[in-house]
């Protein structure tokens, strides 16, 4: 067993603006046993500002992982993607796309701008349970997180 599950928190930054898909996404990582802490934005502007510990944020905590929507409102997951990936400080922070789309331009986009993986949310809730239990295994227990 990984010792960062078995022990440390792992600090992931969710960013999504529906509040179903927000409790789904919690209630999954609780199923699946991960010690995490999970912090959600609902929108590209305050991602990034969390993300440079700006405002209310200033003392947030560097995430371990992203969970990243592309339809967010105003500045949007790819614009959020990029501006992550373009930043000497935060572009090593594995960013998962989770997504609605499965449109293969916004799945070529996101891998252009370096996206560490591109998932499209599944609609049957057992399903998005099994998603975000694969995710965990891999992002989680399996690879080894830079910080």
């Amino acid at each position: 067993m990984n010792p960062r599950i078995a022990n440390l928190p792992i600090s992931i930054l969710l960013i999504e603006d529906n509040p179903g898909d927000v409790r789904l996404i919690q209630e999954a990582f609780k199923v699946a046993k991960v010690v995490n802490e999970i912090n959600s934005v609902v929108n590209g502007l305050d991602a990034m500002s969390f993300l440079r510990k700006e405002g209310d944020f200033a003392s947030a905590q560097t995430p371990d992982l992203i969970l990243l929507d592309l339809n967010l409102p105003g500045k949007d997951g790819r614009e959020v993607l990029a501006e992550i990936k373009a930043d000497q400080i935060l572009k090593t922070i594995p960013v998962i796309i989770l997504s609605s789309s499965s449109a293969l331009e916004d799945i070529l986009k996101s891998y252009e701008h370096n996206a560490n993986c591109f998932v499209t949310k599944p609609i049957d809730v057992n399903e998005f349970f099994n998603v975000i239990k694969k995710i965990t295994d891999f992002w989680i227990t399996i690879v080894k997180l830079p910080s």
